[in-house]
């Protein structure tokens, strides 16, 4: 596997992380990455990065990782891992969908992504933290609220659900122009 698909696949897996589980992996990392590092790591991204440069972990070389996702129960991003030696898992599909609904419904969903977010079944504490992480910015608040939800459904995020949640919220609008953008050929 090339580097540039193995950096994707490893954004695929921090993106399916959530905070805790991020901070587990961390916690795991301690003997490999001292305390003051690991307080600079945000996102999974980061870690993985850092593991890299420590020998960790590389496209040929991801059983260390491997251990750490079966460590913290996140058997789904371990297999989508344990896929690398081929090609990309079909999974992928559904990401490659969602990140473009996502832009999509930057867009277009404006001040009604809170309604979206509890439909989504995200709490109101998680809310609240997206509100807070961009306050001004409706657009990055919305790409927010898909990454959180992703994070939070463990693998279960797909376009279909999406969609679907937009509906019983009422916003076909929204929906209609996410399945029109999916829809499109030219993608």
């Amino acid at each position: 596997m090339g580097s540039l698909s193995f950096n994707a696949l490893l954004l695929e897996i921090s993106n399916g992380l959530s905070e805790d589980q991020l901070e587990s992996l961390k916690f795991l990392c301690a003997e490999d990455i001292k305390k003051r590092e690991q307080e600079k790591c945000t996102t999974g991204h980061r870690l993985f990065q850092l593991l890299t440069e420590r020998g960790k972990l590389g496209p040929d070389n991801t059983e260390y990782l491997g251990r750490l996702l079966t460590e913290i129960k996140r058997q789904d991003l371990r297999e989508r891992l344990d896929g690398t030696a081929g090609e990309r898992p079909p999974q992928s599909t559904h990401r490659d969908q969602l990140d473009i609904a996502a832009e999509v419904l930057s867009e277009t969903l404006g001040s009604n992504w809170r309604k979206l977010g509890r439909k989504l079944k995200l709490s109101e504490v998680k809310l609240d933290s997206i509100s807070r992480k961009h306050p001004f910015d409706l657009e990055e608040t919305t790409m927010e609220l898909v990454r959180e939800w992703r994070r939070c459904s463990q693998g279960q995020a797909t376009v279909e659900a999406l969609v679907k949640a937009l509906r019983d919220c009422d916003l076909n609008r929204s929906a209609d122009t996410v399945e029109d953008a999916l829809s499109d050929p030219a993608l």
